[in-house]
């Protein structure tokens, strides 16, 4: 029996209608639609994490080469446990989350919230395990899920547009275009490099993303060697604070010592109080139940997999390799590992089966060769992929029932509470509570579940906690 032979048995090819061939196309797809994950990670993730003695190129080494590991990792249980065609990785939303609600809102120390995504990653096993995770998954009001999408869309937006100093911070409005637009480089190049991928993504090129993502770190890299420097006002006499970034990063030297992440973890557990460190397993806990659940019925859905009632049949499989990839990314140094929307372009191009997950699980390893690559890529460039996700997380919107009032209210909230507080967890917490209440003034309460109640309650208490001062703001 040839390895083609064995491959299209063990993969159940006949099964799924499918070939060797369509399955390596598709894998093939759906990591150049999603390899933009190993530049912008260390981007986000390095905000939050630093460690004595390295430089920050060394650390954003560190931080994509335990990316990679651990989606290759969770990436490998999907292909051969789960045998759907579903591709993971940390998520992006959650690294945002991770990085700038947990570490730098909350103060909470990076190696707690490591140890809080092993926690997460465990409680998730254990909860696939006897069936209890899907229970919960259909639990969550249904306007909520539809909504998260656009919310997490809009919070990624706004780091984006941030990091391409395309907007800036302002006294009286908050946020505000950048006033010295004409005059940055670093934001003139930006919004082109925009542009650009946008453009490679309308026209369907395939790895339109972190096409665009080289090209424009490439032309900041010209714009420096001809020359031209990027404004740094002072924010006093401007009125407006900018981000300091530069046209280029530091030199960088390939390293790939990731000794000081690998179980840094361990050192989180005595941190934090275990009141405050419950806490955040429990908001990582449900962010992540939203981010995976959407995501996967949303593939599911353009793959037909789901059944009569819109289920996804055996959805405890690609739910353990999401929780077994969290926890393996916990214990490596990196957030919460989700399943990739960009799997739909690989489910788009005929997979169906897991062989489409190990090519994409292959090819993750294979770019571990490329990692001082990414370290070299500056943080506008890479930030571009944030913003056209977001455009891409917006289309969820269209499924939100507008007409109906109960919906639309937590829709609502959930989407517009998440970019205005900079806090995932206020959004999802703003649409579950408003929710029954809806349901409730609207004469509506037998249609919601006992435990819709009681998840309002907890994220009541959850509010309650996070503004009378038992977590530091």
């Amino acid at each position: 029996m040839t390895v083609a032979d064995t491959l299209a048995e063990y993969f159940g090819f006949e099964e799924h209608d499918t070939d060797l061939r369509t399955e390596v196309i598709a894998g093939l797809t759906t990591f150049l639609t999603m390899s933009y994950v190993v530049v912008v990670a260390p981007g986000i993730l390095s905000a939050a994490i630093s460690v004595e003695g390295y430089d920050g190129g060394q650390v954003a080494q560190m931080l994509a080469i335990v990316t990679i590991v651990a989606a290759a990792t969770a990436t490998l249980v999907m292909a051969l446990y789960a045998n759907r065609p579903f591709a993971q990785a940390p998520g992006i939303g959650l690294m945002a989350f991770f990085a700038f609600t947990v570490v730098l809102a909350m103060g909470v120390p990076w190696q707690a919230a490591l140890a809080a995504v092993f926690v997460e990653g465990i409680v998730f096993v254990a909860l696939t395990a006897v069936g209890a995770r899907e229970y919960v998954v259909e639990l969550f009001p249904k306007p909520v899920k539809f909504a998260v999408g656009a919310g997490i869309g809009a919070f990624l937006a706004i780091i984006g547009l941030q990091q391409m100093r395309v907007v800036a911070g302002d006294p009286e409005t908050f946020v505000t275009f950048n006033p010295i637009f004409a005059g940055d480089p670093i934001a003139v190049l930006s919004v082109l490099g925009l542009l650009f991928t946008l453009l490679l993504y309308v026209r369907g090129v395939r790895g339109s993303i972190i096409a665009g993502i080289v090209a424009t770190g490439a032309a900041g890299y010209a714009l420096d060697a001809a020359g031209v420097t990027a404004p740094q006002p002072n924010p006093e006499d401007a009125g407006f604070t900018l981000l300091d970034v530069s046209l280029t990063p530091d030199p960088v030297q390939p390293f790939y010592d990731v000794t000081p992440l690998v179980g840094a973890f361990l050192d989180g557990f005595e941190m934090v109080d275990p009141f405050t460190f419950a806490l955040i397993v429990f908001t990582f806990f449900f962010v992540d139940f939203f981010d995976t659940a959407g995501t996967l019925t949303g593939v599911s859905q353009i793959a037909d997999f789901l059944d009569e009632e819109g289920n996804l049949p055996e959805m405890d499989r690609p739910l353990m390799a999401d929780a077994v990839g969290t926890t393996v990314g916990g214990m490596l140094g990196t957030s919460t590992v989700t399943t990739y929307i960009e799997s739909s372009t690989g489910v788009e191009e005929g997979g169906r089966t897991g062989m489409t997950a190990l090519v994409v699980a292959l090819l993750f390893l294979a770019a571990l060769v490329a990692v001082p690559l990414a370290a070299a890529i500056p943080l506008y460039a890479s930030h571009i992929a944030l913003v056209v996700v977001a455009i891409i997380m917006l289309r969820n919107v269209v499924d939100i029932a507008w007409d109906d009032v109960t919906h639309a209210v937590p829709a609502g909230l959930t989407i517009l509470v998440m970019p205005f507080t900079f806090s995932i967890a206020y959004g999802i917490a703003a649409g579950i509570v408003s929710y029954p209440v809806a349901k409730a003034a609207n004469g509506e309460w037998r249609d919601v579940r006992a435990g819709q109640w009681v998840l309002a309650a907890l994220f009541v208490g959850y509010f309650a906690v996070r503004t009378g001062g038992f977590v530091g703001a």
